[in-house]
Parts: C-alpha cells; structure tokens; sequence
C-alpha cells in the first residue's frame, strides 16, 4: 500500500512538472499570449526614393535594405516603381535593392515598403564577426596624438567593451588637444566614429559601422551611426556620441559599413524619406502570418495548427475535462448528488447551443414528460429494452413536437432542442424513474436538481471565453487537472453535505 501511494504521488509530481513546463515554454520562450485580447505591434515603412534622371542615359539605383537577422521578421516587402526593373541582392551581410531602367527622364519617384513585427522573431540569428584587425596607417603628428590618447584608454579598461566605451568618450572630448588634431575641425558624428576606428585598429579591435532606423511613428526619420563590435560570442553595439554599451529595442538595423544608403548611376538629386506608422495586431493572429511567412513554427505543433473546422470541434472537446472537474469538486468535495458524472457535462454541452434558461425549461419539460411514460409503462409489465426503445421514440417524438410549435409561434430558440442528446435525455429518464423507485420521489426530485445544477455550472465554466482561449492555446494544462483529478481519487475525508448531517450528533455529544 505504500509503494503503491509512492508511486501515486509520483505520477502526479510528474503531470503536474510535465505540464507547468510546457505551458512555461509557450508562454515565456515562444511568447504565445497568454490572453486572446493581447496585441502586438506592426509596423509599416515606406521608403519614398526621389531623384531627376538624366534623359539620356541607363538609369540604376541602388539602395541598402534592411537584413533582418536581428529582432525583427518581415510580414511583407514590397518594391513600388513603374517601369523599372528591381532585384535584391546580399554583399557583406547586408542586403540591397537595385532598380533600373534603359531609359527614364525628370523627377522619379520609388517605394520600398515593409511590414515587420518585433514578435515571434524566433531564435536570433548569430552571426560571428572578426576579433582582430590590422592597423590603419597613421603618420607624424595624427600618430602621437592617437597614441597619446591610447594611453589612458589602455589604462581605464579592463576588456573590450570598457576599452571601446572609453574610447568613445575620450574622441568626444573636445578640449583635448589631441581630440582636435584628429578631429581636424569635423566634430561630425561621421568623422567621430572614422577617430574611434583608428584609435581601435591601432589596438587591434575590430569595430564597423551601422546605420538604425528608430522606430517611432509620425516622425521624420534619417538613418543613426551607431559602432559595433563582435567580443568572441556577441556582437557589442555602441553609441558613438556617448559610449553607451547596447542597442536600443526600437532600433532597426538598416545597413553596416562605410557606403552611402543610396547610390544612383544616371541621375541626380537622389534623395530617401523615410515615413513610418504602427499598428496593433492579435497576437494569435500574427503569430499565424509569422509562420506562414518565415520558417518559424511557433504554432506549426499546437492545435492551431489544425484545419479551421477540426479547431473548432477541439475548441469544445477540450473543455470536456474542465467540466468533469467540476462535477468531481461538487461529487466528491461538496457531496452534491448527480446522475454520474458524465451526464451533467453532456447536458452542459447541449446547452451551448440552446442557452442556459431555455436549455433548462426544456431539460425540465422533457424530463417530466419521459418520466410520466415510464410510470405509465411501468404497469405494462415490459421488459427494459423495449421500454427504453419506447422512451427513446417518445422523446425524439417530443423534440420534433417541440421544435414545430417553437417555430409556429416564433422562437426559433425552441430549434435547438434538437441538439438535446437523445440518449442522454432516455438513459437520464430511466435512471430517475428507478432511483424513484428504489429510494422514494424526494431523493429522485433531490438527484434530478443536483445534476442540472451541476450541468449548469459545468456550462457556465465551461463556457468562459477566457478560459476557452487558455485551455486550447495551452492545452498541456490538462495533465495538470489529469494530477489533481488523480490526488482527488485518493481523498477520502469528509463532504461538505457531510458534515452539515452530521452536524445534529455534535450536538447531541455537547
């Protein structure tokens, strides 16, 4: 006995463990929301592309695009032109469209447009980068002001990162005489990070420019140079103003290295205006346009996965278990006495579809009716399969009845009795005819109100959007009710009901 509790307790601890992982990844790790009301943001970005073409000449544009191998992934991109030819192209980690026409003439006018979303990005991509460098040649008086300035570098870093941080503030200190050779009257952002880069090739760390969109809406947008550096496992991204370590979460990585955003060959006057405006999105929602759109497969294994119509069958199978845990808390915890435990959840399902005040008048009424049969076949001597059969036909006769006279008379609610579970209605008649029987008409009257308190509890939980969208989303919540409902069948203290008859013999001890 009790290796056989051990064993129990086991299996339990098991379901319960099995299941709070599960649902920990899908909430945690995937990102799947925990309610059905949660958004996420979408992003839109036009790049509006102008320029005066020379009418004589061929006529390319080429124009860096984001990579998107960082936090984001692209629900749709788009290449707006007319007449012009677009491809897309990867040099260097980067990537970058290139239009192009034999012939074009005045002002022209592209779109490049995209539609990413921060969310189910799935696993970042990492992607490894140099760890030395070369020097880069420096001569004369550049040389000794850049050592002069390594030196105090060297002495308040301890890796790196501090090394570059340090770095940084020491190129934007404006006072400093060295700072003001190498700067050579050009304190641009630019000719900053052109400063640190040469301060760092001379100790050998590796450094490369790129270029963020920030992602605010409504806003004028023009590309920001930040500094980044690859340490052995990461990539370390720095503010060239400011030496502050680490990329901002609303910054898009548009481009890295030295080149301009655009180059055109046969026109002039290129100028890119950046626009950009944010949406919300069901998170559900979004996360299926993220698998159908990138090879993440945050939904590819849950029942979502499934065709439309299956998930809706689903969506109610799942709930069957929810609603056997109530009638087992109100069997075995509160003591209500029912029809067996599977009855009041079937009659619970049927009142999905008639509601819950008409679904119980017709309970009631057909009950009623049945049970007046089965009195009256009682004193017919039959055997019970031809009194169930009887019964049976009485009842599906009595919903037709039904449903014709609450369509006569406008209540096409009164339709849906039909979805009244014929057998369940039958067994559920015979089982109370006999328990009137055998145990007298107050105890029938007491079984029959319990099981449709029961059943109409069971609907009411059952019947819970929040919950709904939680049990199927997370469906691996089952095996936690599968250990509780396996702890509840080794209960054996007293119900509720119990102690309220058992209460007089305290009574009579004091």
């Amino acid at each position: 006995m009790r290796s056989l509790t051990l064993h129990l307790k086991i299996l339990i601890t098991l379901l319960v463990v099995l299941g709070i992982s599960v649902t920990a990844y899908q909430i945690f790790v995937l990102g799947i929301p925990v309610t059905e009301d949660a958004t996420d943001d979408l992003w839109n970005i036009d790049a509006k592309v102008e320029f005066v073409a020379n009418p004589k000449d061929p006529v390319k544009i080429q124009m860096f695009v984001p990579p998107l191998s960082r936090d984001f992934v692209s629900l749709n991109e788009s290449f707006i032109s007319n007449n012009y030819g677009v491809s897309v192209n990867r040099i260097d980690g980067n990537r970058k469209v290139t239009w192009s026409a034999r012939r074009a003439k005045g002002n022209q006018t592209l779109y490049y447009r995209l539609v990413l979303t921060k969310r189910y990005s799935g696993e970042k991509i990492k992607i490894k980068g140099p760890t030395f460098r070369d020097s880069i040649a420096v001569e004369g008086p550049e040389k000794i002001a850049a050592e002069a300035l390594l030196a105090p570098i060297r002495q308040h870093s301890a890796d790196v990162e501090t090394f570059i941080s340090e770095a940084i503030k020491r190129t934007n200190n404006l006072n400093d005489d060295n700072v003001k050779l190498l700067l050579a009257g050009d304190p641009s952002t630019p000719h900053k990070a052109k400063i640190v880069e040469l301060l760092l090739s001379i100790a050998h760390v590796p450094v490369e420019k790129v270029h963020t969109i920030r992602l605010v809406a409504d806003q004028p947008q023009t590309p920001e140079l930040w500094l980044r550096s690859f340490n052995g496992s990461d990539w370390l991204y720095f503010n060239p103003e400011t030496g502050e370590q680490g990329l901002p979460a609303d910054r898009l990585l548009w481009w890295t290295g030295d080149e301009n955003l655009i180059t055109v060959d046969g026109g002039k006057k290129a100028m890119v205006t950046f626009s950009l405006n944010n949406s919300e999105m069901n998170a559900i929602r979004l996360a299926k346009l993220t698998d159908e759109n990138t090879d993440a497969n945050f939904l590819e294994y849950s029942l979502y996965g499934l065709p439309l119509q299956t998930q809706q069958t689903f969506m109610i199978m799942v709930m069957i278990p929810i609603g056997v845990l109530v009638i087992l808390i109100l069997r075995n915890l509160i003591g209500l006495q029912t029809l067996g435990t599977f009855t009041p959840v079937l009659i619970a399902l049927a009142f999905r579809e008639t509601q819950l005040g008409f679904g119980i008048v017709l309970f009631t009424i057909i009950t009623a009716l049945g049970l007046s049969l089965r009195s009256y076949l009682e004193h017919l001597k039959l055997q019970m399969l031809p009194r169930l059969s009887v019964v049976l036909t009485f009842v599906v006769v009595l919903i037709a009845a039904i449903s014709l006279f609450s369509h006569k008379l406008g209540l096409e609610r009164g339709l849906s009795v039909a979805l009244f579970p014929m057998v369940i209605l039958t067994m559920t008649i015979e089982r109370l005819s006999i328990t009137w029987e055998e145990r007298g008409a107050n105890h029938a009257l007491k079984v029959a109100i319990g099981t449709l308190f029961a059943a109409s509890l069971a609907h009411i939980i059952m019947s819970v959007p929040e919950l709904i969208y939680f049990v199927f989303t997370f469906p691996a919540i089952l095996l936690i009710l599968v250990g509780f409902m396996l702890a509840m069948g080794r209960y054996r203290g007293y119900r509720l009901t119990e102690l309220v008859r058992f209460k007089a013999f305290l009574k009579a001890d004091s």
